[in-house]
C-alpha cells in the first residue's frame, strides 16, 4: 500500500461508530486496524484517513463539534448517490447539494457538492 503524503488522523469518541458512519455511510474500505489501539486505516479512491478513539482524558478536553474550524473535502465520483443516503438524515447534513463556482487562476470551474458532520461534529463537504 501506498500511502499518501498528508493522511488526517481523527480523534474520536467512539471508534465503533465512526467506522459505521465512514465505511457504511460513506464507503470507506477498512485498509487495517488495531482493536487494541481503537484505532483504523481507511481509504476511498486516493483519500486516505486515520480514526483513533481518543482516551478518557483526550476527550475531557474536546467538545462537540471536533475539529472547530477545519473542514476537509472528499472528492467523489458519487455525489447523488451519498448525498441521497444523508438527505434523510437531516441531523448529519450542514449544506444542500449544490453546484458552485470557483476561480482557479483564469479559469472558472464548477463543483457539486453538500456538507455533512461526522457524528464527532468534524465539517467533510462531499464534492464532485
Amino acid at each position: 500500500m501506498k500511502y499518501n503524503d498528508l493522511i488526517p488522523e481523527l480523534v474520536v469518541s467512539n471508534i465503533n461508530i465512526s467506522r459505521d458512519f465512514y465505511v457504511n455511510m460513506l464507503g470507506f474500505k477498512v485498509e487495517y486496524e488495531r482493536e487494541e489501539d481503537k484505532f483504523i486505516f481507511l481509504s476511498l479512491g486516493n483519500i486516505q484517513l486515520m480514526l483513533e478513539e481518543g482516551s478518557e482524558e483526550e476527550l475531557s478536553q474536546m467538545e462537540y463539534p471536533f475539529g472547530k474550524g477545519i473542514n476537509f473535502t472528499f472528492g467523489v465520483n458519487n455525489v447523488d448517490e451519498l448525498y441521497s443516503k444523508f438527505k434523510i438524515k437531516k441531523n448529519l447534513l450542514k449544506r444542500d447539494i449544490e453546484i458552485r463556482e470557483f476561480r482557479v487562476n483564469d479559469e472558472i470551474i464548477y463543483t457539486k457538492e453538500f456538507s455533512i458532520l461526522d457524528p464527532d461534529g468534524y465539517f467533510i463537504r462531499i464534492s464532485e
